[in-house]
């Protein structure tokens, strides 16, 4: 294609002085392979606030004329196979929000120091072995994501009283090796996840973050295998009190008077002497009792069959799909729908790359009317009850969210947007959207932005409808069900475990009742459901033998 003729998209958002322009999808993919890059008008709307430029694999670098969009708020790259961003990025005095997720990229370029207004950077999914100095220069940071690369420590000054407005870390998946006791330097940090590298020991001063609400060291192989134990619980309050707690330890054998030392270590041999004493019974026991039990039901044994059929059209929209149902979950005791919908929230603002990545959604079986079909609407055809509000078109959705995403940053005075209007430009340029349709021809879902009333989980939901799906490829949607199982897991054992009474938020039905704490009751059943294709032919089932299979040493699947 030549660089002189101006690609449509392009030319409307020149001619409207549009200030937002997305690129994304197979279209623009050709363009940009035939092109050998992005076409160099895009660098001439210097009036764009956000640019967007996704799931275009031919998209392997960016040109230094990015430099021209200084007005530019949000630069969206992710899912490409970007292998280097320029260096003049650091001009972009303006930016906000950078997301390199899901690329080619071993280097970042020193200029994202240099954006002092940045208060989002996600880089997750990459390959990336170091992070560049003088992060803390970008003092409004809020959220850092660094998750799925091959980080194995991070730059000295990322710990400094600088960054005191960030509240999110995510670097799960890398070669972390040593967490800096300067952690307790970040006073604003709330929600830190270094799950699933190579940490040995977790440092006391982080029980000083005193705005920490949720920490996920799971997959860390730690020396102190009590606090393991502890982790893979996922019990943050018992951490950080164990961890404040070593911490005054340590300081009394260091500095404290001669007797206080002796007592200390004696008190120590008795404890190692006493659990040397344990019986190899007495040992297995209490392995069990820690142990998070799934049990997968296969397709032959479930009372009712669920199937979802996926039409050919979702190919070039959103193609990947994975389903199954849980039984066992108990959401009724206290705030254990409020626990599980809050770390679905996570689950999308992390792993999910905030639905850039993949999208969950869940509903009650019991409102299911199957079979199922996955496929595609255009928006003025799509209708769907969604969650809170009345049955609407999804064009008139869409115009909704965006109103009361406008009406949102005048009030607040902000360029950020909550709740499903940060997800509105994750539909920008699509002519069909994707959508799950019952056997009465009901939208149950709606990704990425939202599922049914209809369907909606409640406390007295016996069984759950998982489903997730992604542009991204099948095994993103496996991956993330697995954590979202996982996290399930947990949350029961949990709840089992606090034995809180039914309704006494106000929302239960009936007298309260309380959870016994019995291994059995925080037991998840995973119940198989196929994906098929229009003629009838299997696509995946999930789980199979091959999911739910990552080192988790406190889970259990029986199959």
């Amino acid at each position: 294609m030549d660089d002189m003729e101006m690609w449509p998209e392009v030319e409307k958002a020149a001619t409207e002085k549009r200030r937002e322009l997305v690129l994304q999808g197979l279209v623009v993919d050709k363009r940009i392979c035939s092109n050998g890059g992005l076409t160099s008008s895009v660098y001439s709307l210097v009036l764009l606030n956000y640019l967007e430029v996704s799931q275009c694999p031919s998209l392997t670098a960016i040109h230094e004329d990015v430099q021209h969009l200084t007005n530019l708020q949000s630069l969206i790259l992710c899912r490409n196979k970007l292998a280097s961003v320029p260096n003049v990025i650091g001009k972009l005095k303006s930016l906000k929000v950078l997301d390199l997720s899901v690329n080619d990229l071993k280097v970042l370029p020193e200029g994202i120091a240099e954006l002092k207004e940045l208060n989002t950077l996600n880089v997750s999914c990459n390959s990336l072995q170091v992070l560049p100095e003088g992060l803390a220069q970008c003092a409004k940071l809020s959220f850092i994501n660094v998750s799925k690369n091959r980080i194995a420590g991070f730059p000295a000054d990322l710990f400094s009283e600088r960054l005191d407005l960030l509240s999110t870390l995510v670097a799960s998946d890398n070669l972390v090796e040593e967490l800096s006791g300067d952690i307790h330097k970040l006073a604003a940090i709330k929600v830190l996840d270094l799950s699933n590298n190579k940490l040995n020991e977790i440092p006391s001063e982080l029980s000083d973050c005193s705005k920490l609400k949720e920490i996920n060291f799971k997959g860390n192989k730690l020396n102190d295998k009590r606090l393991e134990k502890m982790v893979n619980g996922c019990q943050t309050k018992s951490i950080l009190d164990y961890l404040r707690g070593k911490g005054r330890k340590t300081q009394g054998e260091d500095g404290g008077d001669g007797d206080g030392g002796r007592g200390a270590d004696k008190k120590k041999r008795q404890q190692q002497r006493k659990r040397k004493e344990k019986t190899a019974d007495e040992q297995e026991e209490e392995d069990e009792l820690n142990k998070m039990v799934v049990k997968v039901l296969h397709i032959s044994e479930a009372p009712t069959e669920l199937t979802v059929k996926v039409s050919a059209e979702v190919k070039d929209v959103r193609p990947y799909l994975v389903c199954c149902v849980v039984r066992g979950m108990s959401l009724k005791p206290g705030n254990a729908l409020k626990r599980f919908l809050m770390a679905q929230t996570k689950l999308h603002d992390d792993l999910c790359g905030k639905r850039t990545i993949a999208t969950i959604a869940t509903h009650d079986v019991q409102l299911l009317k199957g079979p199922l079909v996955y496929g595609v609407k255009p928006p003025t055809q799509l209708k769907i009850v969604a969650l809170g509000r009345k049955e609407m078109t999804a064009v008139e959705l869409v115009r909704h969210l965006q109103v009361e995403a406008e009406e949102l940053r005048k009030q607040k005075k902000r360029q950020n947007v909550t709740g499903l209007h940060k997800y509105l430009q994750l539909l920008q340029g699509k002519s069909l959207y994707p959508c799950l349709v019952d056997a009465e021809g009901h939208v149950i879902s709606f990704p990425p932005i939202t599922n049914s009333e209809k369907t909606k989980i409640k406390k007295t939901t016996k069984e759950l409808f998982l489903e997730v799906t992604s542009a991204t490829s099948l095994q993103t949607c496996k991956d993330i069900m697995d954590a979202l199982i996982v996290k399930m897991a947990e949350l029961n054992k949990f709840t089992a475990e606090h034995q809180e009474e039914a309704g006494s938020d106000g929302e239960g039905d009936g007298p309260p009742e309380h959870v016994a704490s019995s291994d059995a009751s925080s037991q998840l059943i995973i119940q198989q459901v196929r994906t098929v294709d229009q003629d009838g032919n299997l696509k995946v089932v999930y789980p199979s033998k091959t999911d739910l299979s990552d080192d988790i040493s406190n889970l259990t699947v029986i199959w």
